[in-house]
């Protein structure tokens, strides 16, 4: 598998968990329950968006040594 798509696809997997954590959070403070469904279809959302945002923003971001 190519390294780049490889590292926006665990971009992408670092988001939905993300949004999950945040999701859980909101269900042990506020004690409602948004449902699986919306969870899991709104995570899977993140997770497309996130991976797509960064293999498409990747080329156009300075590399980490050109930013000095």
């Amino acid at each position: 598998m190519d390294p780049l798509l490889k590292s926006s696809l665990l971009w992408g997997l670092i988001g939905a968990l993300s949004f999950l954590v945040l999701i859980q959070g909101y269900h042990l403070l506020a004690g409602e329950f948004v449902g699986v469904g919306v969870m899991g279809g709104v995570a899977l959302a993140v997770f497309v968006g996130s991976a797509v945002a960064t293999h498409v923003l990747r080329p156009r971001l300075p590399a980490p040594n050109e930013r000095d």
